[in-house]
């Protein structure tokens, strides 16, 4: 017979860590508790103090009063001084309040007592600081059980003591004063307890709801997701409170927005960002996908704000993304889809040319075949030799030759001006060729617009100018438009700018980022139209 193993039992599930909620409520009940009772028992210290203290005074009245009183100095004389002493201790002791009043001869027998039957015994206590002449306290235990008590003398008229008075309060006396107080004490410490607990109670409460019932651990291990999680994703992140201060911001988005420095609780009003920017964020309503320029990127900007229901408000998320390479190859594609464009229409030409020659050659016409054909030939080449000869940087060569089918295709005459001249490998090192076709391709994109909008009053034409100026690469683009008013000059440049009517105010914007990302400018100007003008560091290798 195969034996089986036994099936493991099952592990069991490790109890959840007390909340911190719970924790500290332990704590502070345990706090409370010991502040109420470590009160509780001051006050009892301080009042059973203050009962002992008032039975001393009032023991030490009435001893007094009884020894200065003249029924008891005679008495004390005479030849029975029990007779008359009894009946007179006995009023004393009821109307001050004393358990006993005890007059004795200076041997110490009492010639009263409050039980007839102690008399012309010894008094239980001391009696010689009182032979002596002095008032003393004590607490002895006598007859009657421990008790409070005072001794002193009775003098006779030449100041010799004659005999001894002594009152006293037991000690369950005192204690039968202190249980009111006491109870009431008690009453009061068992409330403030009660009243502890059950604030401790509604603060713990309202903790649990606000830390989800985790533990210290708990939460700290969460603190520590939560700041590895921000500062390792790619997206920029940015934490507002409600007054618009800086509550958060990781390491993806100080570098989208160029930020440096300590930024917790400055204002977004505060950190230099573009004021398109600025006010997107301080706006009401939620921002989604929108486009911005820094000083050095595009970046897609989304707002959220913070809390729903009765915590709304509480502040603002924002969330960067980088755009800047893909703005980048949106521009490279929109100028290849424009080179496929011109092509399509350069071959649609060359196929229609090609049926005039094989026509003209059907038709016998040889001669004027070939000179149609070498006169096409010759107005395509002469463009090309121009810009070859003057601009022998490839990616400029190829950028121009390409603007200018796309211009000529409609119907803007391309020029490159006779002092052009820029030769291979002069280009700042730091320009990329990217950079290069954002640069002079949005110039010469807004220009041929610009041209064609004007084309009712002037022959459409953009003139391109590009040659080292100065130790510059200077970039020039002249329009046959309306121009620029020198009003507008400062805002062509800022997002959002436009005079299309579906444009979208990004092109020059760019250029202008582009041309600070390489340490350049970018000029405005007004001849007959308008004219922009780069200017880029040839010496200054930045990216």
């Amino acid at each position: 017979m195969r034996l089986r193993p036994s099936p493991r039992p099952a592990a069991a599930p490790r109890p959840r860590p007390r909340s911190l909620a719970a924790q500290l409520f332990v704590v502070q009940i345990v706090i409370v508790t010991a502040v109420v009772a470590g009160g509780a028992v001051l006050a009892y210290l301080f009042t059973a103090s203050r009962a002992e203290a008032a039975a001393r005074r009032q023991v030490e009245a009435t001893a007094r009063a009884v020894a200065d009183a003249p029924t008891v100095r005679q008495a004390a004389l005479g030849p029975d001084p029990s007779a008359v002493l009894q009946p007179y201790a006995e009023q004393v002791k009821a109307d001050s309040g004393v358990d006993f009043v005890t007059v004795m001869d200076t041997g110490g027998l009492r010639w009263t007592h409050p039980d007839p039957a102690q008399i012309g015994k010894p008094f239980l206590g001391h009696i010689a600081p009182a032979l002596a002449g002095r008032t003393f306290f004590e607490t002895y235990t006598g007859t009657l059980g421990p008790s409070v008590r005072v001794v002193t003398p009775v003098y006779d008229d030449q100041h010799r003591v004659t005999a001894l008075v002594s009152a006293g309060i037991t000690v369950d006396s005192i204690g039968r004063q202190l249980r009111d107080p006491l109870t009431a004490l008690v009453a009061v410490a068992v409330g403030a307890l009660a009243l502890g607990g059950l604030g401790t109670y509604l603060v713990g409460a309202r903790l649990r709801r606000h830390t989800y019932g985790m533990g210290a651990a708990e939460l700290s291990h969460l603190y520590e997701y939560h700041q590895a999680t921000l500062h390792s994703v790619r997206e920029g992140l940015v934490l507002l409170d409600a007054r618009h201060r800086v509550v958060l911001c990781n390491d993806a988005a100080r570098e989208l927005l160029g930020l440096k420095g300590e930024l917790d609780g400055r204002s977004i009003a505060e950190l230099g960002l573009p004021d398109s920017l600025v006010r997107t964020v301080l706006a009401p309503e939620a921002a989604h996908d929108e486009l911005h320029l820094t000083a050095e990127r595009v970046v897609v900007l989304n707002t959220s704000p913070i809390g729903t229901g009765p915590d709304q408000g509480m502040g603002q998320v924002l969330t960067l993304r980088d755009h800047t390479e893909l703005q980048a190859l949106t521009g490279e594609l929109d100028t290849v889809r424009g080179f496929a464009d011109a092509l399509g229409a350069q071959a649609h030409e060359a196929a229609n040319r090609l049926h005039a020659v094989v026509s003209l050659i059907e038709l016998g016409r040889h001669q004027q075949a070939v000179e149609f054909a070498t006169a096409e030939l010759a107005l395509a080449q002469q463009l090309t030799d121009k810009v070859v000869a003057a601009v022998t940087e490839p990616v400029l060569a190829a950028l121009l030759l390409g603007k200018a089918a796309q211009a000529a295709e409609r119907g803007v005459d391309l020029v490159l001006t006779e002092d052009s001249r820029i030769d291979d490998g002069v280009l700042p090192p730091g320009l990329s060729p990217r950079d290069l076709v954002t640069l002079l391709g949005n110039l010469i994109d807004n220009a041929v617009d610009a041209a064609i909008e004007n084309a009712a009053r002037r022959a459409p034409e953009v003139r391109v100018t590009a040659r080292i100026d100065d130790g510059e690469l200077l970039l020039r683009v002249a329009d046959s438009g309306t121009g620029i008013e020198p009003e507008a000059a400062a805002e062509v440049f800022r997002r959002g700018w436009t005079t299309k009517q579906h444009g979208r105010g990004l092109g020059l914007a760019l250029v202008a980022q582009t041309a600070r990302r390489n340490g350049g400018t970018v000029e405005v100007g007004r001849t007959d139209g308008a004219v922009l003008t780069v200017r880029l560091p040839v010496e200054v290798a930045v990216g």
